[in-house]
């Protein structure tokens, strides 16, 4: 069974609009980390059929203990990597998220030029029901310095490695030009109990230039 995405893309759409009136359109926060080009994007999920560029958002390759993320109810770095091996052919390490837990990522920025998130997933066991799901929300800062978060998918299980669709950041729609870029983050949670794993994600990144 291949992922898919539970479309919440009106709902939040709606409380983007919301937030972003109620902060006099906040755009960036005092904490906005350097974004400055890193790693030159590349056409990773090409054999899927999306020939968008992507750069792997910082320790989203689990290779390095996840630095940078922040791990919460057990979930951690574990042995073996998603099986097609997208990051290179010696990554070994996946990230694990029990029932209960959550990883969120380091912040990134993006702008209204580069609106999405793809990784890998997998279910290891069904939760309530064989009901389980991983939600993807996207953190945000106003101008206020107030925390704002959006659901931006809910991937559905596989027993194998997936690769999940595109999901919109919606937040990327802040920024008032092209020349500004907003500082988000990303937070994954199994719902109703499952146990899942996931590696090797993917934005399609702000860069200046």
């Amino acid at each position: 069974m291949k992922l898919r995405i539970g479309s919440t893309a009106m709902i939040a759409f709606a409380a983007l609009s919301m937030s972003a009136v109620s902060a006099d359109a906040g755009l960036l926060v005092s904490t906005t980390p350097s974004c400055d080009a890193g790693a030159a994007p590349t056409q990773v999920f090409s054999q899927w059929l999306d020939p968008f560029g992507y750069a792997p958002l910082p320790g989203g390759d689990f290779e390095s203990a996840a630095a940078g993320w922040t791990l919460n109810g057990g979930a951690k770095v574990v042995a073996g990597n998603e099986s097609y091996a997208v990051g290179g052919s010696s990554d070994a390490s996946s990230l694990s998220i029990p029932a209960g837990g959550s990883a969120t990522s380091p912040a990134v920025c993006v702008d209204l030029a580069h609106p999405t998130i793809r990784f890998f997933a997998k279910r290891n066991s069904g939760g309530l029901l064989g009901l389980s799901q991983m939600s993807v929300e996207v953190l945000f800062q106003n101008n206020l310095g107030i925390l704002n978060s959006l659901p931006i998918g809910v991937v559905t299980p596989s027993s194998s490695w997936q690769p999940t669709l595109p999901m919109t950041i919606l937040a990327n729609l802040l920024p008032l030009s092209l020349d500004a870029g907003t500082p988000v983050q990303f937070r994954f949670t199994p719902l109703l109990g499952g146990d899942w794993s996931m590696d090797d994600v993917y934005v399609d990144p702000y860069q200046r230039r």
